[in-house]
């Protein structure tokens, strides 16, 4: 019986659930495009993507993870879906409760269905009740859970999952992360917690008070706007000490390495064409 658990964004990874990327079918550009896509398109650099080589760098994240102990599962195709290689959305784990994803683009639902199968003997799955939220947005700190107002969360979301963990007994403040400008996708685009106490942040995207949060509870590495566009804040912590990065993120590798971490290096050009990364392509199922 798979039975998630996860207290922290930096545990040591155990298992996770992934899915190969396949064929881009999303309108980007015609007469029809979703308002929320317009608005992200302000925000954030989208281009069609080559799936085999999309598929090519999952590839080498996988042989990277299993190498250093962690169990890839990997999810069934979800058919027609050009984000479905981000399973980071769908789901996320809190303390022993597996929370159900509710997506906030229809297009991206049947995304679901394969994890739904996975986890359907697991205890403590939540099901929220009414909103909307995606894994991109949460993220766990000490005492709390932070939740980002993106475009594809909303405040019932939030006050769902507040409910739902008071409900399974869970001590924990979940806290909505105010951003300053419209058009965000997801809150790990430019805010990503990637070590006891250490985050990565894109400053212009949060409003004042916000940042002040920030600088009170965490040590805090500037990403540039360059670096933003790029989705070099989208990376992934696979132990306390350890992070992997995309190739090309020279700088902010050299801040990790500067407070003691190990920086392992990806090529992930081509999953970055929509925005999402390492991060994004990873559902953490079990932390120590």
């Amino acid at each position: 019986m798979l039975t998630p658990r996860a207290t922290s964004e930096y545990g040591t990874l155990r298992r996770v659930a992934m899915r190969y990327a396949h064929d881009f079918t999303r309108d980007l550009d015609g007469p029809d495009v979703h308002p929320v896509l317009a608005r992200q398109k302000t925000t954030s650099t989208w281009m069609r993507y080559h799936a085999p080589t999309v598929r090519a760098q999952q590839d080498a994240l996988i042989r990277l993870l299993r190498g250093r102990g962690t169990e890839v599962i990997l999810l069934a195709a979800a058919p027609g879906c050009s984000a479905q290689h981000y399973p980071r959305d769908i789901a996320f784990v809190i303390d022993h409760v597996l929370v159900m994803g509710r997506l906030n683009s229809a297009h991206r639902r049947p995304e679901a269905d394969a994890l739904t199968q996975l986890v359907a003997d697991a205890p403590n799955t939540v099901h929220l009740a009414e909103g909307t939220i995606e894994g991109g947005d949460v993220m766990l700190h000490t005492g709390c859970v932070l939740v980002g107002l993106s475009e594809e969360t909303s405040p019932d979301g939030i006050k769902a999952l507040q409910a739902a963990l008071t409900s399974h007994g869970i001590d924990r403040e979940v806290r909505p992360i105010h951003f300053s400008v419209p058009g965000i996708v997801h809150l790990d685009d430019y805010f990503n917690i990637v070590a006891p106490g250490t985050a990565l942040i894109h400053r212009r995207v949060f409003p004042p008070d916000q940042l002040r949060w920030f600088e009170q509870h965490l040590d805090l590495i500037d990403i540039s706007d360059d670096e933003a566009r790029a989705i070099q804040a989208n990376v992934l912590a696979i132990a306390p000490g350890t992070v992997v990065v995309a190739a090309g993120s020279d700088r902010i590798a050299a801040q990790l390495a500067a407070r003691g971490i190990e920086v392992l290096t990806i090529d992930y050009s081509e999953v970055t064409r929509i925005p999402g990364s390492l991060r994004c392509t990873t559902l953490p199922l079990n932390r120590d």
